[in-house]
């Protein structure tokens, strides 16, 4: 069944405090944060994400709330989910299944396709426009090549793997079976598996990528690109809100936001 969102409400987080001080201000944990909601739904448990990771599991249908990690990370809010999924999976992860929320926190995601087809000493190279619209093929995005296979037991082919224990002339044992990678991307038979690579923070703005792939020697493969990718970071957090006024007639509540120094 997977992830439901349905019947789950009301859902908050309260930052922990780690001590109060004497003119009653308090002194915030860092890294943790209590999550409550509120669910109809007492057959199911319920798993919470944060940023898209999975976070942590309710030991039974009662539980409503959970104290959960969050990252310190000051340049964008932290989103935290909160689903229902079926006790017999209360322990599988499904955050890629979610939303990526990479995109509001100015960072992408490129996914390349790990052929078996590739060869043993194969690498990776990411290129981008940097938002003019014109790709620069003299700078990689990748601080070095990215390994296609870094653990030369991933690699199936003739010698490569439980040689003599697979097909003539093909050893397989290493390579992703079937319906276990990305569907239909490999072999007949035989799934094909998937790296990801994540992009520094961007600015706002559209940009659009490129991969090549290396062997051993230098030989360079076609050029894959992307198509133009929407780079929309979230606002920065805000602290110090309060209420500055509530106009009861006309249901208008207007925020303060303090300045920060």
């Amino acid at each position: 069944m997977g992830l439901t969102s349905n019947g789950i409400e009301q859902t908050k987080a309260f930052e922990l405090p780690g001590g109060i001080r004497a003119d009653g201000e308090c002194v915030a944990s860092p890294r943790t944060a209590l999550v409550k909601w509120r669910s109809s739904r007492s057959d199911m448990l319920y798993q919470i994400y944060v940023n898209g990771q999975y976070a942590g599991v309710t030991v039974d249908g009662e539980q409503r709330q959970m104290i959960i990690p969050i990252p310190t990370y000051s340049e964008s809010p932290v989103r935290i989910e909160v689903f229902a999924v079926e006790p017999e999976e209360a322990n599988t992860d499904f955050s890629n299944t979610l939303d990526s929320p990479l995109t509001d926190s100015g960072r992408v995601r490129i996914s390349l396709l790990r052929s078996q087809s590739l060869p043993i000493g194969a690498t990776a190279e990411i290129y981008f426009d940097n938002g003019t619209g014109q790709i620069d093929y003299e700078v990689p995005l990748t601080n070095a090549p990215i390994r296609i296979w870094p653990v030369q037991q991933d690699k199936a082919g003739f010698g490569m793997s439980r040689f003599g224990d697979s097909d003539f002339g093909y050893d397989s044992s290493a390579a992703v079976g079937f319906g276990k990678g990305s569907f239909g991307n490999g072999q007949f038979g035989l799934d094909a598996d998937t790296i990801e690579w994540t992009s520094r923070s961007l600015y706002a703005g559209v940009y659009k990528f490129a991969v090549r792939i290396f062997d051993s020697v230098g030989n360079q493969s076609s050029t894959s690109e992307t198509g133009p990718i929407t780079v929309t970071p979230a606002a920065r957090p805000v602290e110090q809100v309060s209420i500055s006024s509530f106009d009861k007639q006309a249901n208008q509540l207007v925020l303060k936001i303090a300045d920060s120094v």
